[in-house]
This record gives structure tokens, sequence and C-alpha cells, in this order.
């Protein structure tokens, strides 16, 4: 599967099969997101990879009790230390988001590839997430997504067009 091939199936799945994912898959998935880049190389990222189900049951609770999380065999959440990132990204701000961001996005291609589904998830506390995983100050936890095999074919949304987003030479 190519790149954009990857790109055009991913979509955000929120419902799974109960089959676990295979350890050649999650392995290949987590990769993906350690090979992305980051501002001047700093990785500010970590993955708790989470098994669990009592402990994606809480993850699912404390992300808008989106019960579809606790679904999915695996749930991936994306955290940064705020203190080992580029500091003056477009001079005004620390690179962190936009780095795990990128990661996270590299995970979510690779799974697409694998026949796995994801979905971004940015609804949650951050402090509740913290608190069921452990997760230390500074440490931030950007974003979640639950991953194995989708039980939907979720319908392509649309996307605006390339004349919508795209100007040339000015903005």
């Amino acid at each position: 599967m190519t790149v954009m091939e990857a790109i055009q199936k991913r979509r955000s799945v929120r419902k799974y099969r109960p089959d676990p994912v295979s350890e050649e898959a999650l392995g290949r998935v987590l990769e993906a997101a350690r090979l992305a880049p980051s501002g001047k190389n700093l990785q500010p990222w970590k993955f708790i990879v989470v098994r669990s189900a009592e402990t994606r049951a809480l993850l699912a609770r404390a992300s808008a009790n989106q019960a579809f999380i606790a679904q999915a065999p695996v749930v991936v959440v994306a955290c940064a230390d705020p203190e080992s990132c580029y500091a003056k990204m477009g001079r005004y701000m620390k690179s962190w988001p936009v780095d795990v961001a990128c990661a996270l996005e590299h995970l979510m291609l690779q799974a697409a590839a694998e026949g796995l589904g994801t979905c971004w998830i940015g609804a949650f506390e951050e402090q509740a997430v913290k608190d069921v995983l452990g997760v230390p100050e500074p440490i931030k936890v950007l974003a979640l997504t639950p991953l194995g095999h989708p039980d939907e074919a979720p319908a392509f949304r649309g996307r605006k067009s390339l004349g919508e987003i795209v100007s040339h030479e000015l903005y």
C-alpha cells in the first residue's frame, strides 16, 4: 500500500471487533510513530499502550464517556514532555503539540495500512487520563486513539477542495 492509499483509506472508526491486534502489527504501528519528524529531532513523545479492559473503560469515561474507545483491544495515549522539545517554533511556541501530532498521525496511517482502525480522540479530561495512567507532571497528554480491527466501514466525509485551502505566493 502506498502512503497515498493509506491516507485515502484512513477513517475515524468508532466500532471495533474484539479480535486482538498482533504484536507484529502493533510493533510496526509504534515504529511508524517513532520515525516521525520533530523540532530539532528532540522527539519529546511517549506512547502508552493500554490493553487492560478495566483501564480502557476508565479511559473511555475520562474521554467524555465515549464507550467505543473501550471496545478496541488497544488504546494508545500520546504524551509529550514540554520541557524536552524545541522551545521556539515560529519564534513563539514550544513544538511538542506539533511533534506529537505528527507522530500520532504516522501511527494512524500505518494502522490504516495494516487494516486497523483508529480515531483521534481529543475530547478527554487530561487530569483524569493522567490519574488513570500515572502520568507525572510536567508531562502533557495530547490525544488518545483506540486501535483495533474495524467493525464498520465509515463513509468518506468529504474534504474542502484544494482551491479552498491552497494559495500560491501570497495568502
